[in-house]
């Protein structure tokens, strides 16, 4: 059986910028401390939702030693480090296991639209550079390459391959994935709406974009999934259907950005390209 990173809720961070668009860490720590306060099992820094696209090179390095330090062993910190230049993905990893991380969440390389093959060989060169555990993140969406489940039994087969994060939204092919990578590939749901049906099928939380700025609620769903208690657990997944749809109304995270200023949390604006709330 491979090692569990965490169970429950990994929340994905937003980057906070100040006006003049630099990290703003003071209120970076307010957000660490509202996420561990309401009972979250993970911070992920430097994700797709922290604008890691945007960020530079110094940036990610620094924003990924900050978080380590400041969250002091509170939670499991886990870093972005994909990219869709493989030697970047390594070198980042790398990073990421000196700094003291948890473990590594690895986007599928975007634009490029690898083969299966590709995809085997990208991860495989990343596994091999690290003894850090390594989440998979499958966001076809976003990223134009779906990781397929046979692909993911043989990267199941590596020692620190030990997880994937789903959010292609194919219920049908998640269950796929499970049935044959059984307990070498633990599953996280990377879609907020889909939390009950992913961990019913055996995953084991999310990693979250809600949590933002709703720990205790997405923290509590999770729970309940991982009690067996699917009533309860339906009750609150229903009940956050409507804030859910209202996150991605425009692409993420503008929406989540757009409620954490108005919540308290000034995080600032999203990097250009990406604009603030229409």
């Amino acid at each position: 059986m491979k090692d569990v990173i965490f169970k429950g809720v990994g929340t994905a961070i937003v980057t906070p910028f100040t006006n003049e668009n630099k990290i703003n860490y003071e209120v970076f720590k307010r957000l660490i401390d509202f996420q561990i306060e309401n009972k979250i099992s993970a911070i992920v820094v430097c994700g797709t939702t922290g604008e890691s696209a945007t960020l530079s090179d110094s940036e990610r390095k620094e924003l990924i030693k900050f978080t380590v330090e400041y969250v002091n062993k509170r939670c499991k910190v886990i870093a972005g480090t994909g990219s869709n230049n493989t030697a970047y993905a390594v070198e980042l990893t790398k990073y990421a296991e000196s700094a003291g991380c948890d473990g590594a969440l690895v986007v599928t390389p975007y634009y490029n639209k690898c083969t299966q093959y590709g995809l085997i060989m990208h991860y495989s060169r990343i596994a091999e550079s690290t003894s850090l555990p390594i989440i998979l993140y499958n966001v076809p969406s976003r990223t134009a390459v779906n990781i397929e489940p046979k692909t993911c039994f043989e990267l199941s087969k590596l020692k620190n391959i030990v997880a994937i994060k789903e959010a292609s939204s194919n219920i049908s092919q998640i269950a796929e994935t499970i049935s044959l990578c059984k307990e070498n590939l633990n599953v996280y749901s990377g879609n907020d709406s889909e939390i009950i049906p992913i961990m019913a099928l055996g995953g084991i939380g999310v990693i979250s974009v809600l949590s933002n700025i709703k720990p205790k609620l997405t923290s509590d769903l999770c729970n309940y999934c991982l009690k067996g208690d699917f009533e309860s657990a339906r009750i609150l997944q229903l009940e956050s259907l409507p804030l859910i749809k209202s996150l991605f109304l425009q692409p993420n995270p503008i929406p989540v950005k757009y409620a954490l200023n108005n919540i308290g949390f000034n995080v600032g604006l999203p990097r250009l390209p990406l604009t603030n709330m229409s």
